[in-house]
């Protein structure tokens, strides 16, 4: 299997695929970036999440009102956890975390999350086994965790305590992407994408009314703000959700997934750039143990099936 590179037998559709997962992994990576920036704003963790989806679940059920419901109470049960691993959860988390770690080792514990998902499809799946060339690349990967929340621990100004809300992110994305599983074969990535949008969005309402205080309505207009939420909302939910669909049904999981890998490089390089965030050595060593661990056993792995 080739990965990164384009098969010289692919049509042009097949060339769209891989920009589109490269697009959204691209957004991905910087929309730590954009929730660091409304952090700082004064605007919460919760209120950065309902605010975000709802403006992208209404900008998707514009395109995709119909059908409402799914085929099954079964299948409405699964599109409420993918809305809780998949939204409320996993971003809460994953903002919280922001405020507590740099926003490169946030984007780095949560690529970890297709390790994780491979792992658990071989436990819950007797027919996937993981081979050995991916469990030597995941304990490579898991060193590398390691040196990164080690790395936020040295610095006064940061708090392990985000390094273990991002690695719970990690793990929330993993169950999504197993409940989600026989749910693409049934259902449109429009459809997907506008139900884990709305359950998403109801199961975060409790946190939301919870916080004594909300974010001033009449600063929604300030530049700054509209700016990071708009791209939010519209490029780096709705958007690069779709595009992530779509690239999964034309490339497959594997292939697709690999596209994983460039998130916490985009968030590294854009971080040092924009907030100007120091990362030390055994930062950098960090991360390149979890590339180069997830990657090679990837690689490995495939050869030897």
């Amino acid at each position: 299997m080739a990965y990164f590179n384009i098969d010289h037998r692919e049509s042009r559709s097949g060339v769209i695929y891989h920009l589109g997962a490269l697009l959204a992994v691209s957004t991905w990576g910087a929309s730590f970036i954009s929730t660091k920036v409304l952090l700082q704003c004064g605007m919460s963790a919760v209120e950065i999440y309902v605010y975000r989806f709802v403006l992208a679940y209404l900008c998707t059920f514009l395109f995709c009102p119909r059908p409402f419901v799914s085929n099954s109470w079964r299948d409405e049960l699964k599109f409420a956890l993918c809305g809780i691993c998949g939204g409320s959860v996993y971003f809460i988390a994953e903002n919280t975390a922001v405020t507590y770690t740099l926003v490169s080792n946030v984007s780095l514990l949560v690529s970890t999350s297709p390790l994780i998902t491979v792992v658990m499809v071989a436990l819950l799946y007797k027919s996937e086994r993981i081979s050995r060339a991916m469990m030597a690349g995941s304990l490579v990967a898991l060193v590398g965790v390691g040196c990164v929340i080690f790395n936020s621990s040295m610095n006064l100004q940061v708090n392990p305590l985000g390094d273990m809300l991002a690695l719970l992110a990690a793990l929330c994305w993993a169950v999504y992407s197993i409940v989600l599983r026989p749910l693409s074969t049934v259902y449109s990535s429009w459809f997907i994408t506008r139900k884990t949008f709305f359950y998403g969005i109801v199961t975060a309402l409790p946190f939301f009314f919870m916080e004594s205080e909300h974010f001033p309505m009449a600063r929604m207009l300030e530049t700054e703000v509209l700016f990071n939420l708009l791209f939010l909302g519209l490029f780096c939910s709705m958007i690069a959700y779709l595009l992530w669909g779509q690239a999964v049904k034309g490339l497959g999981a594997v292939t697709s997934g690999n596209y994983m890998y460039f998130c916490p490089v985009v968030t590294l390089v854009l971080s040092a750039v924009m907030l100007g965030e120091k990362i030390s050595l055994i930062g950098c060593v960090g991360c390149a143990l979890i590339l180069g661990g997830v990657i090679a056993g990837d690689r490995l792995g495939s050869r030897s099936r």
